[in-house]
């Protein structure tokens, strides 16, 4: 095992793979900053279902990272710059697979031309973004299936 994490173009057959990373991080990663009732609204079970993950990541295929062949994190950037998901496996935090991801959004934003790239941000994500260069523009409030939680429109200019 070298522990060289790999970036790549997302595959029909990492489907499963990243709705696992993406239920499991918020269930386990995310619960030290949201309430029980928040994660299950965040990603409740019927959030497993891989049609609707099939259909989204068609039009937005993320980016995928991987170590020695296990899938360990994606995200999602959209043309507008708008980053939707980004998660890394439960199991793999901590050993730059964020970091490495976010370098890649920064590589392909240049790349596109974009001069600004933002998202709504965990509190538990707020720090790595932050030390990514990310600044807050606002703290908010969003309901999610009728339940609160708070997150944070964070944008990074020239990435």
């Amino acid at each position: 095992m070298n522990n060289k994490i790999f970036i790549r173009a997302y595959k029909p057959s990492d489907a499963q793979h990243l709705v696992n990373i993406y239920y499991n991080t918020i269930h386990h990663i995310n619960i030290k900053d949201y309430s029980e009732e928040q994660v299950e609204a965040w990603a409740p079970t019927l959030s497993l279902e891989l049609s609707v993950w099939f259909k989204k990541w068609k039009a937005i295929p993320p980016l995928v990272a991987s170590i020695d062949g296990i899938v360990v994190g994606f995200v999602e950037l959209e043309s507008s710059g708008h980053i939707d998901c980004f998660y890394v496996h439960h199991k793999f935090q901590g050993r730059g697979i964020g970091t490495s991801l976010m370098k890649e959004v920064f590589k392909t934003a240049n790349h596109l031309n974009l001069k600004k790239v933002f998202a709504e941000v965990s509190i538990t994500a707020k720090p790595f973004f932050e030390a990514k260069g990310f600044k807050v523009i606002k703290q908010q409030e969003v309901a999610i299936r009728t339940v609160k939680l708070v997150n944070f429109v964070m944008e990074k200019f020239n990435p």
